[in-house]
């Protein structure tokens, strides 16, 4: 089949798609919602669910409840929500990669991520093993400080390698410049030192807007993975020159990413039985 064949089958797909994913979208989302528990900060927690291992004793509070994500995936989520948003404004279509430098403090950034997650994971299966690993000494005594600020060095990782390969796949003329430089990046971590300062509060005039942005980060980060991945398997890749062309890929991964929410939550429901942490972990 040649090029001039493929044209019209591609045009029909098109049209069908453009009819068939609003209404999954729909039917997708009016599905999530009625599963979820009551309330924004109810539909907030089942976002969350599906990430998320929501042990209270790790979590953030507003008075007695729980923000949606612990604190490690708090800063990871809400950081790289702001990181995307700081970089639409900053950087627009630039497409290049930060500099090796850059990419050098992102990698520590991830090594202390894992680091923390790892000796943070160590100390709640010591918890829960019943002295079966005492031998295995920790590296010091996890808290939700440090998975904040771990959480929040590999939001900035993840949005600052993402934003550019999203350019490099949508649009039609690319910017060279690196998506993040020196300065920009250096004004992006300290925002967001500042604003883990602000957490560790626990004003609720901060933690409101947090659980809000960060749950909104996850899914954010879900619909713009499987929204690339819709791009590229439909072979529209550097096809676009403004936004409001973007309204098809990013509602199928607005779908896509609700669908698995909605798949994880129903599957450990059932597995649980509670919207709260895993029963018996804590600590």
């Amino acid at each position: 089949m040649n090029r001039m064949e493929t044209q019209p089958i591609r045009q029909k797909l098109q049209n069908i798609l453009r009819w068939f994913v609003p209404v999954a979208a729909i039917l997708a989302f009016a599905s999530w919602m009625y599963i979820s528990p009551e309330g924004a900060l109810g539909k907030f927690d089942a976002i969350g669910y599906a990430v998320c291992h929501r042990i209270d004793a790790r979590s953030f509070q507003i008075g007695d409840r729980q923000l949606p994500l612990c604190a490690r995936c708090t800063g990871e989520f809400y950081t790289a929500g702001f990181a995307l948003i700081f970089q639409i404004f900053m950087s627009g279509k630039r497409s290049k990669l930060p500099s090796r430098g850059i990419i050098a403090v992102l990698v520590l950034f991830f090594l202390a991520f894992g680091i923390d997650g790892s000796n943070s994971y160590l100390y709640l299966l010591k918890q829960t093993s019943q002295g079966g690993l005492d031998q295995i000494p920790n590296l010091y005594v996890p808290n939700n400080i440090l998975r904040l600020f771990t959480g929040s060095g590999m939001g900035i990782a993840l949005a600052a390698a993402l934003y550019p390969i999203v350019n490099q796949t949508l649009w039609r003329e690319l910017d060279e410049r690196p998506a993040l430089e020196w300065k920009s990046f250096g004004i992006l971590v300290g925002l967001v030192a500042f604003i883990n300062l602000l957490i560790l509060t626990d004003s609720p005039i901060v933690l409101y807007p947090i659980a809000y942005l960060s749950a909104l980060g996850t899914l954010s980060l879900l619909v713009i993975v499987f929204a690339i991945l819709w791009i590229i398997i439909m072979r529209q890749d550097n096809l676009f020159d403004y936004p409001c062309q973007l309204w098809l890929p990013f509602l199928s991964g607005f779908t896509l990413a609700i669908l698995m929410i909605l798949s994880i939550d129903l599957l450990r429901l059932q597995l649980t039985g509670t919207w709260s942490g895993f029963p018996g972990l804590s600590g």
